[in-house]
């Protein structure tokens, strides 16, 4: 994949800022998320997740890594001269343009409004909210697709398998995410794990029994006929979704099916 990155190491400076790390601690000093801690310092990239400069072409000048995400991402420089950050698509390449609008063509990279993406397209960076900005289908290699329209909604099948409805006036970007190839990315040792913030992960099994329902007992004693979590909640399968969510109605094919 390094083959098409840019030659610039260096990110636009006026889009970057120092990424503070917390290491899974939240206001209180307590550990609320664990396994976390020990990261290399990085920077923060501003990502146009909004893709709101509508009808102004912008030209791909580099494509770059981000470590705060799986996906490269791409430098887009537009016709007034502001650059903004972007995820980058499959098959974009350096000197190609982009445009966001109500309706433009229908290629890698621009986004439109759902109501205005035929069916059977491809997208990424979907909003759940219109105006919200894209918070769904980012990660590398990752897509969906349009596969019906009704009324205001469209249907949208997503890379978990789930069917579900959005509103037409949602933007999406169209074509795949990039990077594909991280997927078979083979980590090699414990350093990179730790370098990426990742701190080790011990069995419950052999934790003792204050720190973990499944610790404690004489020689190798399994999880027991109820496995729990550390917290004593019910693991392995069991289903923890409210059904009263409000996007319960929006859901026509559920992931699980």
């Amino acid at each position: 994949m390094k083959n098409i990155l840019s030659n610039s190491n260096q990110p636009e400076k006026r889009m970057k800022r120092i990424l503070k790390k917390h290491s899974g601690r939240d206001s209180s000093g307590h550990v609320s998320v664990r396994h976390q801690g020990g990261r290399q310092k990085r920077y923060y990239r501003d990502i146009d997740f909004k893709r709101d400069k509508r009808n102004i072409e912008g030209v791909v000048q580099s494509i770059e890594y981000d470590p705060n995400r799986n996906a490269n991402i791409a430098l887009i420089l537009y016709k007034d001269k502001e650059k903004k950050y972007i995820i980058h698509p499959q098959d974009l390449k350096i000197g190609d343009t982009v445009v966001a609008g109500d309706s433009v063509d229908i290629k890698n990279g621009n986004a439109l409004p759902l109501k205005n993406i035929p069916i059977g397209i491809q997208i990424h960076n979907l909003e759940l909210h219109p105006n919200q900005g894209g918070k769904i289908i980012r990660g590398a290699g990752s897509t969906a697709v349009v596969i019906a329209k009704e009324e205001k909604y469209s249907h949208i099948k997503l890379p978990s398998g789930e069917t579900r409805r959005f509103h037409g006036d949602c933007y999406a970007t169209i074509g795949m995410v990039g990077n594909i190839e991280h997927k078979d990315r083979i980590l090699r040792k414990a350093g990179t794990s730790r370098h990426m913030g990742i701190r080790p992960t011990v069995r419950g099994t052999a934790q003792n029994p204050r720190s973990h329902p499944h610790g404690g007992g004489e020689g190798r004693v399994g999880e027991g006929m109820h496995p729990k979590t550390p917290w004593g909640k019910s693991a392995r399968g069991t289903r923890t979704r409210s059904r009263n969510k409000w996007s319960n109605k929006l859901i026509i094919v559920s992931r699980h099916k």
